[in-house]
């Protein structure tokens, strides 16, 4: 008798051990989601899709990355999340919050949503991350993993499995584009060692003209839900390709459009002027899927 509940006692040890989210005979995490590639990557950018696990996704989820070629490095191991490791220079992380209001990143088991990992992030409602500003590298395989965020019941779930999706091909071509990461950190005020890039020092967006500083303060200036700030990004990062030599045959349309589009408005902080994201979504994604590579000649490696 004694050694069989022994044996329960150590049966439950164990079972514990494996599933921490049963200790005390209740459930105490959220269940673990998975991840996967999504189609629509780009030269800067990749789109995955997080799926909830049972219990759902209610308070949304992070997603971390970093190049396969460190990862495969460190022998498959991720960095401890919670600490910025200089010896995996391409990890980073980004959360996807639900439970501000207005935001879709909460989650119903079994139902997913898909996020594009990429200096789009800045403009992304709902989104926060220390790399926001910075795009991934064209033609380069990356590692991903997720986890769903802790409730006010329920602790944060386990890792998600980790999934290797790719950017597309750099071009080696002259005329090639850039983002509008690149060009924040390239202008007037440039950061880091870079030097100041742009063709231009000033540009019109609609029937507007600003100078170069009014550009910079608008790529500093999160669109936080508003179209009109998340169209003059990638406006004038298209406008900046097209200055500096890249072919804009496949783009002049679009930006066109989105000039008549905003017309007089005045994009912040130089003015208050604002966009539903319905009214610009579909211009902003022609316009990003040129400056990241996808569409027209090619991301510059």
């Amino acid at each position: 008798m004694k050694s069989t509940v022994k044996a329960f006692a150590i049966l439950a040890v164990v079972v514990l051990a494996a599933f921490p989210m049963y200790a005390g005979g209740k459930k105490t995490s959220l269940d673990t989601p998975t991840i996967s590639c999504a189609p629509g990557s780009t030269g800067t950018s990749i789109n995955v899709s997080v799926i909830a696990g049972a219990s759902g996704m209610p308070a949304g989820f992070s997603v971390q990355w970093m190049l396969q070629s460190e990862l495969d490095a460190n022998g498959g191991i991720w960095p401890a999340d919670s600490v910025v490791d200089p010896s995996f220079s391409s990890f980073c992380k980004a959360s996807f919050s639900g439970n501000a209001s207005g935001y879709n990143f909460a989650i119903r088991a079994g139902m997913g949503k898909t996020v594009t990992v990429g200096d789009v992030i800045y403009d992304t409602p709902g989104a926060s991350s220390a790399c926001s500003n910075t795009p991934l590298s064209c033609g380069q395989t990356y590692a991903f993993r997720a986890f769903a965020h802790a409730t006010s019941t329920l602790g944060r779930s386990e890792f998600s499995n980790t999934t290797s999706c790719s950017t597309i091909a750099c071009t080696s071509d002259s005329g090639c584009t850039y983002t509008q990461g690149y060009w924040k950190t390239h202008g007037p005020i440039p950061t880091g060692n870079n030097g100041n890039e742009w063709p231009v020092s000033s540009l019109d967006l609609g029937s507007v003209t600003y100078t170069d500083l009014e550009m910079l303060s608008i790529f500093n200036t999160p669109a936080a839900g508003n179209g009109l700030i998340s169209l003059a990004h990638q406006l004038m990062a298209a406008k900046l390709n097209v200055a500096d030599g890249a072919d804009d045959s496949a783009i002049a349309g679009t930006i066109a459009a989105a000039d008549t589009l905003i017309g007089s408005l005045v994009a912040p902080p130089v003015g208050a002027g604002s966009l539903s994201n319905s009214a610009t979504s579909a211009l902003v994604g022609a316009l990003t899927n040129y400056n990241e590579g996808a569409t027209g000649p090619g991301h510059c490696q």
